[in-house]
């Protein structure tokens, strides 16, 4: 008998100690959210909600676990009863659910609706995943972006981009490299992938979306202060996830400037391909699609390895073919 009540009273603690170390360490935590650089704090705001109405239910079902193990533990002379249904219990219980969960849904509902309503002056800029490198392509001075063709992907042209579609040949084409945005001027991240699911996440953005092959998804955020920040992929896309890192630089919009001009558009980068073509050879293959990290933290592929042969051997296999 007192060895039961022992054992209640030690798991009466137990459960006191579970909820009040549990707010301790959400109030006394050594870390917290990572400096926020952009517009969307309300990202922020919204998960200190949840976190708020999830922990006021947590901490008031294991004290009411506790207040079960000391007011029904075993004493001489109880008898337990069953009781199939208490209809104002579960009335509470219903009542309380449904506000808590309503209480949630709602600001997330109004961020949202935040979150893909773009502004009318955000310029936009494109990302393009694919295992495991970052690229990211920016309109030329027309101020608008090529259309793309997962098709007419190739060594060459290893974005997509219509050969035929004037408005892409001023695109500015970063591959493997920094992104610079302008500091205080909103912009829309066009989101594309080319292989597998990825998603650009940049933590102190408190801004993410998934890369569903085959469609653009999108988002839009104003930073608010300079600085370098690390781009992750947060989404598991092949052994070479956790090596799929970048860099997005905020800029003061001077030194924007300053690196814009200094980016090469798709028809200089085809000019400058078309410049390195081995004479006399005609070649064919992708990339090896190594990646390797750079100081930075940007990746970049190398070692193209591709078969090359004469037109003249060329010529003969095909005879040979047919």
């Amino acid at each position: 008998m007192t060895a039961g009540r022992t054992g209640n009273g030690r798991g009466v603690v137990i459960l006191v100690l579970l909820a009040v170390g549990s707010v301790l360490f959400h109030l006394l935590s050594p870390w917290w959210w990572t400096p926020i650089a952009s517009n969307w704090i309300y990202i922020d705001n919204t998960i200190t909600i949840t976190f708020w109405i999830t922990g006021i239910a947590f901490t008031a079902v294991v004290l009411f676990m506790a207040y079960c193990v000391l007011r029904f533990r075993h004493r001489p002379g109880n008898i337990a009863a069953y009781e199939p249904e208490n209809r104002r219990l579960e009335g509470w219980l219903a009542t309380g659910t449904t506000f808590g969960v309503a209480a949630m849904l709602a600001p997330g509902l109004f961020v949202w609706n935040q979150f893909v309503t773009v502004p009318q002056d955000a310029s936009e800029v494109e990302v393009i995943g694919q295992q495991w490198l970052w690229s990211f392509r920016l309109p030329g001075a027309d101020g608008k972006l090529g259309t793309t063709e997962t098709r007419n992907i190739v060594p060459e042209n290893s974005l997509g981009l219509n050969t035929n579609d004037a408005a892409g040949q001023d695109d500015l084409i970063i591959e493997g490299g920094e992104l610079h945005l302008p500091v205080g001027k909103p912009v829309k991240m066009l989101l594309r992938s080319v292989d597998v699911l990825h998603d650009f996440y940049v933590p102190e953005f408190r801004a993410k979306m998934d890369m569903v092959p085959g469609m653009i998804t999108y988002f839009w955020f104003t930073p608010t202060r300079t600085g370098t920040f690390e781009i992750l992929c947060a989404e598991l896309c092949g052994v070479g996830h956790p090596q799929m890192r970048g860099t997005v630089v905020v800029d003061t919009e001077e030194d924007y400037q300053v690196w814009l001009a200094e980016q090469q558009s798709f028809s200089q980068l085809s000019a400058s391909t078309e410049t390195r073509a081995i004479p006399g050879k005609v070649c064919s293959g992708v990339p090896s699609g190594v990646a390797t990290e750079q100081g930075t933290g940007a990746f970049t592929l190398f070692e193209e390895e591709r078969e090359c042969s004469s037109p003249t051997a060329t010529a003969v296999a095909a005879s040979a073919a047919q």
